[in-house]
């Protein structure tokens, strides 16, 4: 039998039908069979379906002889289904890459649970991509498989079918179907959650979950919304059947109340002449299934409502409905005027302070758009406290990240009242970014932009033929503050032609290393060896750092490469470090739960996580040419190179002139390491060429010739190129094997 059956259901659904199915038919993943149920659809779905049927044998269709609605279709599916584990896909919606892989990995590291949770996130039509905001619940902690009772908590999730894996022989055993009509999950999700006596849970997106532009069925004005009160029925009538779950009928009967609550409350919903009917019914039904524990005196807000249900007090339910909605309009809207009364006193106490002298001792930092304490201004903010002790620095960033700073290092709050101040008064500001759009340089102010890594892909007005990548920069705007700057700073050659063309103003190029890798020709092994430690990393393992980049294209970010796959191919003997980009928080790439992979992507230093590893796999970050001047292997991913060079633009082929072997599938990247050929004279000479183009000045006094010739006057000399760094691998003989 097949390891999953994958049921989709299709009414309407012609615009969307070919995108759902290619998610499933094109996973890595291929072990499923696809069963769709064609609900008579009066549109083309029926003839889509037949067409895939005819081409891959995985698929069979199913076709209704009349519209029986989403449950019954779902059953008719679910009747034919012969795989281990039952999956409910919705054909508007569409699987994540390497989803299935994934479910399956995480089955069997579970042994093979009753029920297995997943996570999703919303898409919109603009490409927007919206995580569950309660992905905190998929935590995976111990115990990793457990029963409802022990984590009542995942009751608050989304009460749909197409999240979870179920076994096969469990729903047969517990006969569980879903009946006809609209919030047919609800008695289906609810008992299939308190019957499961195997719950596990993956912390990964594994659904996208389509938000159309226009209304969908629950979202549309109907009388049919009064079929919520005959699923509610069967949810308790489910539950007296069962003696054995009476624990959740308290619990059970609160969502009941805030569900209809938010039905009646929603203005979209019922029509308006049936909202007293619907009111009257959610009043009998309070009576009805009340439980006997169930207190009737309200405590918090909530229990004024139930209260109002109970009394079937529409009007005043109403009312206090309209209060509440009143305050909250009123609150946002004196938040807004005292925002903008905030703002405007804000600016006029930047005017003042910019009349005041400029104060000569005084450097401002930020980096990543006030994400902390990071990359070339931190570098050189370090250097700038050794070599002119008399200077005070100050780093504009949030509490957020005040844990980066070191002692010494003032924090400003951004759009603080000193923040605007310092901003004001300093003599030196130094970022890797734009400061603010309010912020004027004034006489005797001197910026220095510092970048944020070497540039293969476009920047600046050579976005301007990549409008999809540009996001509707205000290319005037930017040139505004590409005017502020004085100096540019560079790594290489490469850079700085870069730099002058995509930022065309009459700074001065600073052609003097990458300040934040200076790091790399400091740190000794006992130094590498003790970040080692703190990562996690055993010490006789190979770490293998995977780095991707952001994708213009790809908001969301749906990673190409398989980590939990890598990880098990690759051996005991390796460990991955995941590091995302920083436009996506930890936890998104979807690597949680196995041993041998450690995310790294919250760690402060990207510097020091490159020192703990051995080896760099990535696609088109500028972390590669960092890396490059480590002297270590570095293996590119590249299954997206087309795709990606014409939607961004690129300054180079990268895949002609690479900084180590090249893969464009998972096959080829495994083998890369599997062969050696990831650390073979090959390897080591391509990378060596590559170092020589992109990192000629890089010797670890990068930071101290910016200070020295924007803070103290020196003229500094370059250095020899291509230096050695110091051996930095306290383990030379570390293999994957």
């Amino acid at each position: 039998m097949p390891r999953f059956s994958v049921i989709v259901p299709v009414y309407g659904v012609q615009a969307y039908l070919h995108a759902c199915l290619d998610s499933v038919l094109d996973q890595s993943f291929g072990d499923v069979e696809v069963i769709v149920v064609d609900d008579c659809s009066p549109d083309g779905s029926g003839e889509i379906a037949d067409a895939y049927a005819a081409r891959d044998p995985r698929v069979s269709v199913l076709h209704l002889t009349e519209n029986a609605g989403l449950g019954p279709a779902r059953n008719a599916g679910l009747a034919r289904a012969t795989g281990e584990y039952v999956l409910f896909l919705d054909s508007d919606d569409t699987y994540a890459p390497d989803a299935l892989r994934s479910i399956a990995a995480r089955i069997d590291a579970t042994g093979r649970p009753d029920l297995l949770i997943f996570d999703y996130d919303r898409t919109y039509w603009n490409g927007r991509a919206e995580r569950n905001q309660f992905a905190a619940l998929l935590a995976q902690r111990d115990p990793q498989v457990f029963p409802l009772a022990d984590r009542p908590e995942l009751l608050r999730l989304i009460m749909v079918a197409w999240n979870k894996a179920y076994r096969r022989d469990f729903l047969a055993r517990t006969g569980l179907a879903f009946p006809a009509g609209y919030y047919e999950d609800t008695p289906w999700t609810y008992p299939a959650l308190m019957t499961a006596q195997t719950i596990a849970l993956l912390d990964q997106v594994c659904v996208h979950y389509r938000q159309r532009r226009r209304r969908g069925i629950l979202r549309t004005t109907s009388r049919r919304h009064f079929e919520i009160f005959r699923q509610y029925d069967l949810l308790f009538a489910f539950l007296d059947a069962h003696p054995e779950l009476e624990r959740w009928r308290t619990v059970l009967f609160r969502r009941m109340l805030d569900h209809l609550s938010t039905i009646f409350t929603l203005p979209d919903r019922l029509p308006r002449s049936s909202r007293p009917e619907f009111f009257r019914r959610c009043r009998a039904q309070y009576r009805k299934l009340r439980p006997a524990d169930f207190p009737l005196a309200p405590g918090r807000r909530s229990g004024v409502r139930y209260l109002l249900i109970a009394l079937g007090a529409r009007r005043t339910f109403q009312a206090l409905g309209g209060l509440h909605r009143l305050r909250l309009r009123v609150l946002r809207r004196a938040r807004s005027a005292r925002g903008r009364l905030r703002t405007a006193a804000l600016h006029a106490y930047y005017l003042f302070q910019r009349r005041r002298p400029l104060d000569p001792d005084l450097a401002v930092f930020s980096a990543y758009w006030n994400r902390g304490y990071a990359c070339n201004p931190a570098a050189i903010e370090a250097t700038l406290r050794r070599l002119a002790p008399h200077m005070r620095t100050a780093w504009i960033t949030t509490q957020e990240y005040a844990h980066t700073l070191p002692a010494g290092v003032r924090r400003l709050e951004p759009g603080s009242a000193a923040c605007w101040k310092a901003m004001a008064r300093a003599s030196y500001l130094v970022s890797n970014v734009n400061f603010h759009h309010r912020y004027a340089k004034r006489p005797g102010q001197v910026n220095v932009q510092t970048h944020h890594g070497t540039p293969l892909k476009h920047m600046g007005i050579d976005l301007l033929q990549h409008p999809a990548a540009a996001h509707g920069t205000d290319f005037e705007r930017l040139l505004r503050h590409v005017d502020r700057w004085d100096y540019s700073v560079s790594a290489s050659r490469h850079s700085s032609l870069v730099w002058e063309r995509a930022y065309p103003a009459a700074f001065t190029c600073l052609e003097y290393g990458q300040p934040r890798t200076d790091v790399f020709h400091r740190a000794g092994p006992q130094e590498v060896l003790a970040l080692r430690d703190a990562l996690g990393i055993p010490r006789t393992s190979t770490a293998l750092l995977y780095a991707p980049t952001h994708r213009d294209y790809d908001p969301g970010f749906r990673p190409a490469l398989d980590l939990p796959r890598l990880a098990e191919e690759l051996g005991p003997g390796v460990t991955l470090l995941l590091r995302a980009h920083y436009f996506h928080p930890p936890g998104t790439i979807g690597a949680a739960g196995h041993p041998r992979i450690i995310d790294v992507s919250a760690h402060p230093s990207a510097e020091e996580v490159c020192l703990a590893s051995d080896g760099l796999i990535t696609d088109y970050s500028s972390l590669m040419f960092d890396y490059a001047g480590l002297d270590r292997p570095i293996v590119l991913y590249v299954p997206d190179w087309e795709t990606y060079r014409a939607t961004r633009g690129v300054y180079f082929d990268v895949t002609a002139a690479p900084p180590g072997p090249v893969a464009r599938t998972q096959e080829e990247l495994t083998d890369i390491f599997a062969t050696g050929s990831w650390s073979s004279p090959r390897a080591t000479a391509l990378r060596a060429a590559f170092r020589h183009r992109f990192c000629p000045y890089d010797d670890g006094h990068a930071a101290e010739r910016v200070v020295r010739r924007v803070f103290l006057s020196e003229e500094a000399g370059l250095p020899a190129p291509l230096p050695t760094p110091a051996p930095l691998t306290p383990a030379a003989d570390r293999q994957p094997h």
